[in-house]
């Protein structure tokens, strides 16, 4: 089995129980969740939307390959009623992004792992940190915690909730 972490976000529609039926479609899919984070509201990054964004983040177990496991991210993505279109941000019912898998380094024409955006991002590294401070950006070469305390983003980001 092969540990990953996962991140999640939504802001249209129904956006807690988008995670939840996110989640329970990881663990149909994906498989086993180990760990989840708090449930945050964030400020939409690098466009402008009406509505704010819940994100959080995920640790799950997996016999998927990265590939494979883009694939049911797909899928499931799909299922929920959001087709990945064009390369620019927008709104979306969910969005699911590997951030880590394993400590491997991924480059391929569809898939960087980790995420190539973690160390920019507070919506990713708050709630990542929450369930995996101590794990080591295998490229950044620093603990996910130090990456959130060098972490120049001033977008808000708010506790919404304990865990779902």
């Amino acid at each position: 089995m092969k540990t990953v972490f996962l991140g999640i976000g939504t802001n249209l529609g129904e956006r807690e129980e988008n995670l939840r039926k996110s989640i329970k479609l990881i663990e149909e899919h994906i498989g086993r969740i180990i760990n989840l984070s708090s449930v945050y509201e964030t400020e939409p990054w690098g466009f402008q939307a009406g509505n704010s964004f819940l994100n959080m983040a995920v640790k799950a177990e997996t016999k998927l390959s990265p590939s494979g496991l883009l694939g049911r991210i797909l899928m499931i993505e799909a299922l929920m009623g959001r087709l990945r279109e064009g390369t620019e941000y927008k709104s979306r019912i969910i969005d699911i992004d590997i951030l880590l898998y394993e400590n491997r380094i991924i480059k391929t024409k569809v898939l960087v792992v980790p995420h190539p955006k973690i160390v920019q991002r507070k919506f990713v590294l708050v709630p990542l940190s929450e369930i995996a401070g101590e794990v080591v950006h295998p490229v950044a070469g620093k603990s996910i915690q130090e990456l959130l305390k060098v972490c120049k983003d001033e977008h808000y980001i708010v506790p919404l909730s304990a865990k779902l």
